[in-house]
């Protein structure tokens, strides 16, 4: 899961670290050769002034100025001699002591981020991240790394570091909707519906069954409603979900009112004392604007607690503008993404969060009913090998 993004972060990351490992080298060569450089004229001025002060004493006669004078000469031939005495050797020892402590750091310049950075922004884009979510990584991880000292052999590290803090900020933290159910249960004693929309072909019904097995398996109690009445065998497929995690279907006819099929479900939970209903809903294109209206409907006649967005991981952009259609339609409170399992990019979990501020409820994560987890925002960044 997510490999090709994992991979491509990982490159990224060693590049940028090896650059600035390599630039700080050469800075501190450079100012070595400067400290040597110094060393060597002052060596040059010391004797300058030797040579003068000899010239000075012969001109100069033997009266109380020059005895001052002369106590500052033997003063400085002192110093000259100690001068002298310290070795070629020892010379350039002092000056990689003066700079041991900043060769063990390094800074990133604005300028050579930049250069990184953008090639940074390309492989997030070419690997399903929104623009707006790739330039916000870019821009925050500048400010955090740029003109700031990072000890050498830790740079890597601590990119990463400012990377998971990023994302984390970017990952909207989803609800425990486990605790919502039974919250809402005990003290109204009402039934929490859940209503789920989508396109067609993105595995909308058999999440729903994913979820009411993941829901029974927390002592929750489950009724579905078969809101799917237009496309062909919706209703057969629903219903021999329920029977293989017994779980009770609630269906009208093909052509009825899927509003009415809610509504009746809703019903049956209140009356049978059921904790959660979940109502499947065909899928339709979020450019229909006539099947988004009948949407609007079922939602005014069914009122649910939780209007769930069921995407696919693997279609990147597509499934940000879908969800965003949705959620200007009937407003989403959150979002399953399936087939994540084979997402070799993850910028789709990575975008679409942020990109509508809703949250990602469910990852699907293979065919079988136990193949859905409820989405960590932790376990994702893990899983991006930061």
């Amino acid at each position: 899961m997510f490999n090709k993004l994992k991979e491509k972060l990982k490159n990224w990351t060693q590049k940028l670290s090896q650059k600035a490992e390599e630039e700080a080298e050469e800075e501190i060569k450079e100012k070595v050769r400067e400290e040597l450089e110094e060393t060597k004229k002052s060596e040059k001025e010391l004797k300058r002034e030797e040579k003068e002060e000899k010239e000075q004493k012969k001109k100069e006669k033997k009266d109380a100025k020059e005895k001052k004078r002369q106590e500052k000469r033997e003063e400085k031939e002192k110093k000259i001699v100690l001068k002298e005495e310290e070795t070629e050797e020892e010379k350039k020892k002092g000056i990689f002591q003066k700079f041991g402590e900043k060769i063990s750091k390094v800074k990133i310049s604005e300028k050579e981020f930049d250069v990184y950075g953008e090639e940074l922004e390309m492989l997030l884009l070419e690997n399903n991240v929104a623009l707006e979510v790739a330039e916000k990584i870019v821009r925050d991880l500048k400010k955090k790394i740029v003109n700031e000292e990072l000890l050498k052999k830790e740079i890597e590290s601590e990119i990463n570091e400012s990377f998971k803090d990023i994302i984390r900020d970017i990952l909207i933290e989803p609800p425990n909707l486990a605790v919502e159910i039974k919250d809402k249960f005990l003290s109204s004693n009402e039934p929490y519906v859940i209503l789920f929309c989508g396109i067609n072909g993105t595995g909308k019904t058999t999440t729903i069954a994913k979820i009411a097995e993941n829901l029974k398996h927390r002592e929750i109690s489950c009724v579905i409603a078969a809101g799917d009445t237009f496309r062909a065998a919706s209703i057969e497929q629903i219903k021999t979900h329920g029977e293989r995690i017994g779980v009770k279907v609630i269906a009208h006819d093909y052509g009825s009112d899927p509003a009415s099929v809610g509504f009746d479900a809703i019903q049956y939970a209140k009356k049978n004392k059921i904790n959660c209903v979940l109502i499947d809903t065909a899928g339709r294109m979020h450019t229909q604007k006539n099947l988004i209206r009948e949407m609007e409907k079922i939602v005014k006649v069914c009122k649910p607690d939780k209007k769930v967005f069921v995407g696919e991981s693997i279609t990147g952009n597509d499934a940000i503008e879908q969800v965003r259609s949705f959620d200007e339609a009937i407003g989403i409170d959150g979002i399953v993404l399936t087939k994540a399992d084979i997402d070799e990019k993850g910028g789709t979990a990575l975008s679409v969060g942020y990109v509508t501020k809703k949250p990602i409820l469910y990852l699907g994560t293979g065919q079988e009913y136990n193949k859905i987890e409820p989405f960590d925002k932790e376990k994702f960044i893990e899983r991006l090998g930061l």
